[in-house]
């Protein structure tokens, strides 16, 4: 696999808005509030950025963001599909084009009202107008509607196949919402979460609750990526990008690959990260932290898994041991997650990453020197293995 990714880029620059359940204001707003942070922190002036990448399903166009903010010529404008499997994706996008020479400076965005606009946990019961309504189509019958009804079906066949338990999915919630208490940022700042809490939430669909699924919120995040030599004098310290993939696996749906040998197994994930290991000339023993994508608790163990972390189906142990705790083998999620913290497509994961590296995390571990972060599951997705410059 092709290596020359690795070292060529780094993330300079985070901005993000205040993350609520009602902002007020448009998503183009949010966008262009996100995308000036991100240019402010990187201490550039916003006619160096030459090109933007963000969701295929961000309603901010490039040119939007760009006249508002104040950007000059662009040379790239590109967009990454499949939900929140695009939040490492867009590095992807952003590192390529720092090492081939089409940009200087590109800003990653992601802005949603999903709170108080349209809300992804309403599913896809209404006007589908893409191909998915194909495979969609054969679940909706049986009730499979929702990210939470998919994921649900999934858990099921894992719980069976490997015997791990809702105390599993309930270490996961209460470890990211200790980690949130410290984060100013975090829409659950201050507001821990106890077992008595968790087990006596409502179930959203078994054997999943209310605590098991991530919020839905109205906020952006946006990233600055240059190349590593331009990061060298850059104002803040740089995450130097050490591997980055994007990554599809035979028999691949979105959310739904029920028809693929096991339910109980994330193919795609595995394949990402074998790519940024290889980049990155590293493996799950050189990470010091993780930042996996927890839009539902079950995915964490699920991830522990395919990344390498531990074997297969021993990521229900592997929770319940403590080790994503501060202090523990593997923090994880250390801003709060997007259980915890806020629901920014998983922008906000990458950017907890940088700050990781950078030494300022809300709840810092002592040694940071790599830190991996995953994009969305079930869905194409990407590994991203951040390293200090």
């Amino acid at each position: 696999m092709p290596t020359t990714l690795s070292g060529e880029a780094a993330i300079v620059g985070i901005g993000q808005t205040r993350y609520s359940k009602n902002s007020g204001v448009s998503e183009l707003a949010l966008a262009c509030d996100a995308v000036r942070g991100a240019i402010a922190d990187a201490g550039i002036a916003p006619h160096e950025v030459d090109g933007l990448v963000t969701f295929l399903m961000d309603s901010s166009d490039e040119t939007e963001v760009a006249r508002n903010v104040g950007l000059g010529d662009l040379t790239l404008l590109s967009r990454v599909a499949y939900g929140g499997g695009a939040a490492v994706p867009l590095l992807h996008q952003a590192a390529m084009a720092i090492a081939s020479g089409v940009c200087r400076n590109v800003v990653v965005y992601r802005a949603m009202n999903g709170r108080s606009g349209q809300r992804m946990g309403q599913g896809v019961s209404g006007n589908i107008i893409t191909s998915d309504l194909i495979h969609w189509s054969w679940y909706m019958p049986f009730g499979l509607l929702t990210p939470a009804s998919w994921v649900a079906l999934a858990a099921t066949r894992y719980m069976h196949e490997y015997g791990v338990t809702e105390e599993s999915f309930a270490q996961v919630a209460i470890s990211t919402r200790r980690h949130a208490v410290n984060n100013p940022n975090a829409i659950f700042y201050q507001q821990p979460l106890s077992r008595e809490d968790y087990f006596a939430s409502r179930f959203i669909c078994e054997p999943l609750r209310l605590y098991d699924c991530c919020q839905e919120t109205d906020g952006g995040c946006a990233l600055l990526v240059t190349s590593a030599a331009a990061a060298r004098d850059a104002k803040q310290k740089p995450a130097l990008i050490r591997g980055v993939s994007q990554a599809s696996f035979d028999g691949q749906e979105q959310m739904t690959s029920f028809y693929r040998p096991d339910m109980a197994w994330l193919p795609e994930m595995e394949l990402a990260g074998r790519i940024a290991y290889e980049q990155a000339g590293a493996g799950p023993g050189d990470m010091d932290a993780t930042v996996l994508y927890d839009a539902f608790t079950v995915e964490v163990p699920m991830q522990l898994e395919a990344l390498g972390f531990c074997e297969r189906g021993e990521g229900g142990d592997f929770v319940l041991n403590g080790n994503l705790e501060l202090g523990g083998k593997l923090p994880n999620n250390t801003h709060g997650g997007l259980l915890s913290e806020a629901y920014i497509h998983g922008v906000n994961q990458v950017a907890e990453g940088v700050r990781l590296i950078r030494g300022e995390s809300s709840n810092q571990p002592e040694k940071c020197d790599h830190v991996l972060v995953s994009s969305g599951v079930g869905v194409p997705t990407g590994v991203l293995i951040l390293g200090k410059g």
